[in-house]
């Protein structure tokens, strides 16, 4: 541990997010039991240069430097390529005032800029206090170095502020994890109206901008736009993450950037609920990128002791496209971020029982469905919606979290035990944050859910949000899903969330107290989830929402997996996939093989289309299994064994985007390297074929050059004269040939290394 003269004790965090240090950053001591982390890199440890006041973190191929100004402001020296250890990168110097119009302090680039004296810029922070001084100037304090997290202490003495800034660096990819602890020193309350959870500052130069934008059943798309003076700002003002701008944004030189090439500068917020990132450029040219809770209808009141802790915001950098910016992202989730880290177990093939059956749901049909399952090599059956309470539709039934007799006239054990006895682990679906006012638990407690007294309460998908705010709340949910699994030998939770908030009032609260709901239900949320695993390490859970509107890197923490769309067509998927690939790691995704004509678009593909599509990811099978002829029966046990044998590359490698199928392109390959080099499993697609055009040729990434490759077809037809075995040079750069016509064709190959 190294403190500078002037420190002092830094606050302790709450136990959220201390709860998300821990889980994403891995960088600190593990204190949840279910937590695997790898142990710190002395490579990641923060330094400091007391002669010229410069901080810096060297990790993976990246530096991060900061340092204090003469006017004692915190502000960002470099972040780019790993330099020299002996480097110079200080003394930090402010931006001279260009006139009375550029005060310096908009222009120098701040680590976290309170909103006060000279300031125009985008800040960090903005208060009020009770005596209506709205002004605040963070200088610097004091500084701790812990292991290998870097804390360094923002003050105002006058206003009664101080901000802890928290660093993390993870030595394998170089990401750096930061978040603000803001707490009120002074003797009168203030009100917190934005608090961001950092800001990037970036070189000057020409830029352009990478985002994901999406909509239910059509989410991920991914955008391209310049950076030019002003502001781009992405958002959700949804209470939770939301598809229409997912919390991820990639940043790279002029328009040059691509795949393989360019310099990237990428980042994503861990934070389940209302967000923003805003992206700016100031008249000189200077970028910075400001992220965390989303200011709109946002209030956090603090009296005197009390404070705020931040979302983490996540970001690195590389040279080398984003490409590798995105498999960079996947191993800091795959190894930092999700539950289990490194040592995670593999999705299981999964078969879930929604569209043969939807709410008609019974112990006879679900067990037939069963043994269907179970003879293709399914590793987990999981009953969908329509198990509990009056839930005969959408319309009733949910918050009654009880077996319904009707159905299930002995509860769930007869059907679970008789899937465990067919070799397959049992999950159940859920939606605890919701309850339809046709159903007990509103009838008993209308209050619960988020309203504004005396004004409407609009229902989405006849159906009201829970305030998981309130303690009684979180404690009712907690207690209701503890005794299902407690109860019944389940091991997977598929946890849904179906609907945006709408009128937002927590009424039980005073009114200047209210708005603090927006932070109070995920933290809640958070706990809940996190006791829940502590007490059943051997549950499962996978986060749902309507599709892909909650798929963050704070649920990521505390989930396994993730369901990125409900469309499930199989050519649609390719671009959702996609675009989810730019942000999140294929080892999160769930991709299911459904029926044919899909239920999205009434587009009819083969089952071999729909398996290779959906094995880019968590392959799981969501079809009516009672229709399939034996033929599909044989065809889809082939699939699911070929799947087995590569899964681990596909969870765990490295992916390499060959062809985008954004913006409907009629051709899509994605590749996945496993992490020892062994083996390669390649993707095709051709949508449609036009003009007699021949399949353009791929050229796998990844591979050993020196080493030979094995390959094979999984299936597809390789052009004649494709040689069985050849070097990976040969690969890379000659190339493979596939024989592809007609519409909605599908390739896989598998290369194995020969040899050690």
């Amino acid at each position: 541990m190294a403190i500078d003269k002037e420190q002092r004790d830094v606050k302790r965090t709450s136990p959220t997010i201390r709860l998300l240090l821990v889980l994403a950053a891995g960088l600190f001591v593990a204190t949840i039991a279910d937590t695997a982390v790898a142990a710190p890199s002395k490579d990641a440890v923060p330094r400091y240069d007391a002669a010229h006041r410069v901080f810096r973190l060297d990790a993976g191929d990246v530096t991060y430097a900061m340092g204090v100004n003469a006017d004692g402001i915190l502000q960002t020296l470099y972040w780019g390529a790993r330099l020299a250890p002996d480097d110079p990168l200080g003394p930090a110097v402010p931006a001279p005032e260009r006139s009375s119009f550029d005060p310096a302090g908009s222009l120098t680039p701040q680590e976290y800029a309170g909103w006060g004296g000279a300031m125009t810029a985008t800040p960090a922070l903005k208060i009020r206090l009770d005596d209506g001084n709205r002004d605040v100037v963070l200088r610097y304090d004091s500084y701790r170095i812990d292991r290998n997290a870097l804390s360094i202490r923002l003050r105002d003495a006058q206003a009664g502020v101080t901000v802890d800034l928290r660093y993390t660096a993870d030595a394998a990819t170089g990401i750096v994890g930061r978040s603000a602890h803001i707490e009120n020193t002074g003797k009168q309350a203030l009100t917190i109206d934005s608090a961001a959870a950092a800001t990037w500052n970036l070189p000057r130069g020409d830029y352009s901008l990478r985002y994901l934008t999406g909509t239910w059943a059509g989410e991920w798309h991914l955008q391209t736009r310049a950076v030019t003076p002003g502001a781009t700002v992405l958002e959700s003002r949804r209470g939770s993450t939301g598809d229409e701008n997912n919390p991820w944004f990639a940043i790279g030189r002029g328009d040059a950037w691509n795949e393989e090439h360019g310099d990237v500068w990428f980042g994503a917020l861990a934070w389940s609920g209302s967000w923003r990132i805003q992206v700016d450029e100031d008249i000189l040219g200077q970028v910075r990128v400001t992220g965390g809770f989303n200011p709109f209808d946002f209030a956090y009141r603090l009296p005197p002791g009390q404070g705020l802790d931040t979302p983490v915001f996540y970001a690195g950098y590389t040279t080398r496209g984003v490409g590798a910016a995105s498999r960079l992202m996947h191993r800091f989730e795959r190894e930092r971020v999700l539950p289990g880290g490194a040592d995670a177990k593999l999705r299981p093939v999964l078969y879930n029982s929604w569209e043969a059956t939807e709410f008609k749901v019974d112990e006879a049909g679900q067990e037939r469905l069963a043994e269907k399952a179970a003879a293709l090599g399914v590793e987990r059956f999981v009953v969908d919606d329509g198990w509990f309470g009056a839930r005969d539709s959408d319309h009733a039934g949910l918050g009654d979290w009880v077996v319904n007799r009707r159905k299930f006239p002995n509860g769930l054990k007869p059907l679970i035990d008789k899937v465990h006895g067919l070799g397959m682990s049992f999950g159940l679906w859920v939606e605890p944050e919701m309850v339809n006012p046709d159903s007990d638990l509103y009838r008993a407690h209308p209050d619960w859910v988020l309203n504004f007294p005396g004004r409407e309460r609009s229902e989405g998908r006849h159906q009201l949000v829970l305030n998981l705010a309130r303690e009684d709340v979180k404690a009712h949910v907690l207690e209701v899903l503890d005794g299902l699994l407690r109860d019944n030998d389940i091991q997977f939770l598929k946890w849904d969330y179906n609907r945006n908030w709408s009128e937002p009032g927590w009424p039980q609260m005073p009114a200047d107290e209210q708005q603090k709901v927006y932070v109070a239900y995920v933290r809640n949320l958070y706990d809940i989830l996190r006791v829940l695993r502590a007490r059943h390490p051997e549950v499962e859970i996978e986060s749902c929402s309507g599709g892909g509107a909650r798929v963050d890197l704070g649920i990521m923490a505390l989930t396994d997996e993730v369901w990125p769309s409900d469309n499930t067509d199989p050519s649609d998927r390719l671009s959702i996939q996609d675009g989810f690939s730019y942000a999140y790691a294929p080892a999160t995704m769930m991709a299911w093989v459904t029926g044919s004509p899909n239920w999205v678009n009434g587009r009819s593909t083969s089952l071999d289309f729909r398996f290779l599509s959906a094995m880019q990811g968590g392959l799981g099978i969501g079809a009516n299994l009672l229709e399939w002829t034996p033929a599909d029966e044989a065809s889809a046990r082939g699939y699911v064994a070929e799947y087995k044998k590569i899964r681990a590359t596909i969870q765990r490698g490295a992916l390499y985007r060959l062809m985008s199928p954004q913006r409907r392109a009629p051709w899509s390959a994605t590749e996945s390297v496993a992490a020892d080099g062994r083996q390669a499993v390649l993707f095709a697609f051709q949508r449609q074929g036009e003009e007699a055009r021949p399949f353009p040729t791929l050229r796998p990434r990844g591979l050993d050059p020196a080493a030979r490759y094995r390959v094979r077809a999984i299936h597809g037809k390789m052009a004649p004269g494709t040689p069985s075995a050849a070097s990976g040079s040969y690969w890379m750069e000659r190339g493979i040939d596939l024989v592809m016509k007609g519409d909605l064709q599908a390739a896989g190959l598998v290369f194995e290394r020969e040899g050690k």
